[in-house]
């Protein structure tokens, strides 16, 4: 049995909780850009560089995903290794790592780095894996600011 009384005091205790003005908030987070090359086939493997701009700062990194359906017959979970290497000129570093590709698509190293507003932000990514050798993708543009 519900009592009275405490029904009461709850519908109140909610309704003042509705009426008590919440603190304003402002989202002052910058929005980001971002721009990939086109997909390249390298190592049997669909790859493709991306840069992300937010403010100044900007992020390389590189995808591996799967460049077609897997051939039937093909044991699952489909394992790859192999070798990447990750290179910005703006931002700059080098990234040089193996990775076991299982068959889910991969976000690769990641370069961060201040780079002005209209100036170009260039990379390159290769992946090869035995016997195919690498075919980087490059990018070389300018991210909006």
């Amino acid at each position: 049995m519900i009592k009275p009384l405490a029904v009461l005091a709850g519908a109140a205790a909610l309704s003042a909780a509705l009426t008590v003005p919440a603190a304003a908030t402002t989202s002052d987070t910058a929005q980001s850009t971002t721009v990939c090359s086109p997909y390249a086939l390298q190592g049997g493997l669909a790859t493709h560089l991306c840069a992300e701009r937010t403010g100044d700062q900007v992020r390389l990194y590189g995808t591996l995903a799967l460049a077609g359906p897997p051939s039937p017959g093909t044991p699952l979970p489909y394992r790859k290794d192999v070798t990447v290497s990750l290179t910005g000129t703006a931002p700059a570093g080098t990234i040089n790592q193996y990775v076991l590709f299982t068959g889910s698509n991969q976000e690769i190293g990641g370069i961060t780095g201040t780079v002005p507003c209209d100036v170009p932000v260039r990379g390159s990514f290769s992946v090869s894996s035995y016997p195919l050798g690498p075919d980087p993708v490059q990018l070389d543009t300018v991210v909006p600011c």
